[in-house]
Formats: structure tokens, C-alpha cells, sequence
């Protein structure tokens, strides 16, 4: 018998741990995001570097965060740091714009120069792939509101997560993106 027709012979508790080390195995660089302006985001463009995934939006109290989120980029971008925004209209609805106005806010505002997905769902069952697969990595660490912050390590797992509290120029996350980097 093939492995595949075991697992599909397998009592359901053996079924969801083989699907469980399956999805393990998907890294970061399996997703990509369209956009804010043409084209995607294909995160394995970026395989082997450490990255933040953070989810955005132009109407928060944290909307701030841009400012920090860009001074870590020009901080550690030379050294292969990539940082992505996702905006999302997910948490109380501050993020109602369209890519124009997200713009507005992201690259004119607060300078920012990464890259910056088109406006996407980050939580509940219709949330982005990259999301659900974060979500199924880290149950205790989903996004709760805004500019929550996923630490992607080279090989491409969730090296550490940072909740909106938490600053982008905070001493913790410098030393984490360093961290990342400095891992072979």
C-alpha cells in the first residue's frame, strides 16, 4: 500500500497529523499577494530572506506604524530585510479606501518605499491563504487588530510574531529582524 492510500486509510485522528506535518512543510514563499499597484507579490521572490508580513490600514491609531515599519526597511533592507503591508478593512473598518487612497496614506504620508499588497482579508474563513497558513502555524498569535507583525525567518517560517502594541522600532524587534538575518 502506497503512503497516500494509508493516510487515506487512517483513523481521522491519524489523518489530521499527517495533514498537520503536510502543511508544516508549506513555507511562506508558497504565497503571494496581488499588489496595491499591478502584478503580485510573490513572496518566494524574496526566499531566504527574513521577512514581516504586516497586516495595515489608513485609519488606525496605529496607522503611525508606517513611519517605524519604514525606518526598519531602510535599517536592514540592504541586508536582504524585506518588509510587506497588507492593508485590511478587517478591524473596525479603517482601511475603507481604494488603492489610490491607500497610497495616499502608505507612500505619501509616511514615505513608505516596500512593498504594499492591494487590500486584503486576514481573518475568518475568508482569509488570504498565507493567513489561514499563519493561523494554523501560530494559533495563539493571529492577528487581533491592526499592524500585527509576522517575522519570517530565511527558511521561511514564523520566526516570531509582534502584535500592534508593539512598535516596529521597538528594541525587540530590531534585535529579532538581526537575529533573522545573522541565521545561515
Amino acid at each position: 500500500m502506497t503512503a497516500a492510500l494509508a493516510a487515506i486509510a487512517a483513523p481521522a485522528p491519524i489523518r489530521r497529523v499527517l495533514a498537520q506535518v503536510a502543511m508544516s512543510r508549506i513555507t511562506a514563499y508558497a504565497f503571494s499577494f496581488p499588489a496595491l499597484v499591478g502584478g503580485d507579490i510573490r513572496l518566494a521572490d524574496f526566499a531566504g530572506h527574513p521577512l514581516m508580513v504586516v497586516n495595515t490600514a489608513s485609519l488606525c491609531g496605529y496607522t503611525p506604524q508606517y513611519g517605524g515599519l519604514q525606518e526598519l526597511w531602510t535599517g536592514f533592507h540592504d541586508r536582504g530585510f524585506v518588509i510587506v503591508g497588507v492593508p485590511s478593512n478587517d478591524f473596525g473598518g479603517q482601511e475603507p479606501g481604494g488603492s489610490a487612497e491607500i497610497a495616499n496614506t502608505a507612500q505619501h504620508q509616511y514615505g513608505v518605499t516596500f512593498p504594499i499588497a492591494a487590500k486584503t482579508v486576514v481573518k475568518g474563513p475568508d482569509a488570504h491563504p498565507f493567513y489561514r497558513w499563519a493561523a494554523e502555524a501560530r494559533p495563539n498569535d493571529v492577528p487581533h487588530w491592526n499592524f500585527h507583525k509576522y517575522l519570517i525567518g530565511r527558511e521561511g517560517y514564523i520566526a516570531d510574531v509582534f502584535p500592534e502594541t508593539v512598535e516596529p522600532t521597538d528594541t525587540r524587534i530590531k534585535t529579532a529582524i538581526a537575529r533573522a538575518l545573522a541565521d545561515s
